[in-house]
């Protein structure tokens, strides 16, 4: 199990008041030229209604730069040495800044290219605005990587099916839900979760949900690794 530290609330709530740091041409970039790439600790920046971030907010990191043609078409090449703990969370956000009972709906498609070695989880990261709860939702993972807190059985919503973990990281609750077999590409329907925790589970109330984000929650990559969001959408009403 990767236990998940007080950075991890610590990047969510950093990394958007930092400013954007210099950026550089990269090789593991696609051929045709980027719209913007960044290998700052913190290099963040807006493209079509998303916010993308490099975002290495873990201790004992290597290097890691990220890369963008659009808000929804973006990669990420790491060199994380073979140790334990989470290094990184390269992801685009999507705010929502709406109650659960005010969301008429709320889902995203996905497309990734990910590595075969190297420990990691692809995930979606939803926040409240509070950060008093965060939603994890993992459709692929490789490695020696786990979750926060204990089972709680298989569900199937949203189009999946999972296996729920609930825990604590000793600042807010944390809710993970990892797909029972690995997905490359698929729609997510998200408000069905977040309305099962609600009123199935009575684990929280009617949380006004701050943020979508998505992206790999990197533990090592040694050597490099690539991981490409081929497409993201997050839609909601």
């Amino acid at each position: 199990m990767a236990p998940r530290t007080l950075g991890r609330v610590a990047k969510a709530l950093i990394a958007p008041t930092l400013a954007l740091g210099a950026t550089v041409a990269l090789a593991s970039a696609p051929a045709s030229a980027a719209v913007w790439n960044s290998c700052d600790r913190w290099g963040n920046t807006g493209l079509n209604g998303y916010t993308l971030y490099n975002n290495i907010w873990g201790s004992g990191a290597g290097s890691q730069c990220v890369w963008a043609n659009s808000g929804t078409n973006w990669g990420v090449w790491a060199n994380h040495p073979n140790t334990g703990g989470i290094k990184s969370y390269p992801d685009a956000k999507k705010v929502i800044n709406k109650s659960i009972t005010s969301l008429g709906s709320l889902s995203s498609s996905y497309n990734v290219t990910v590595p075969a070695s190297g420990a990691y989880n692809t995930s979606y990261d939803i926040w409240d605005t509070d950060h008093d709860y965060e939603i994890m939702l993992w459709v692929n993972y490789n490695g020696a990587v786990g979750p926060l807190g204990t089972s709680q059985g298989n569900v199937t919503l949203g189009g999946h099916t999972w296996t729920v973990y609930k825990g604590s990281n000793g600042a807010n609750q944390v809710f993970s839900f990892l797909r029972t077999s690995d997905s490359s590409s698929g729609t997510v329907n998200i408000l069905p979760i977040l309305k099962w925790i609600k009123d199935t589970k009575g684990w929280f109330g009617n949380e006004t949900i701050g943020d979508v984000q998505f992206g790999y929650e990197i533990t090592s990559s040694s050597g490099g690794l690539d991981f490409v969001t081929n497409n993201l959408t997050v839609s909601s009403s």
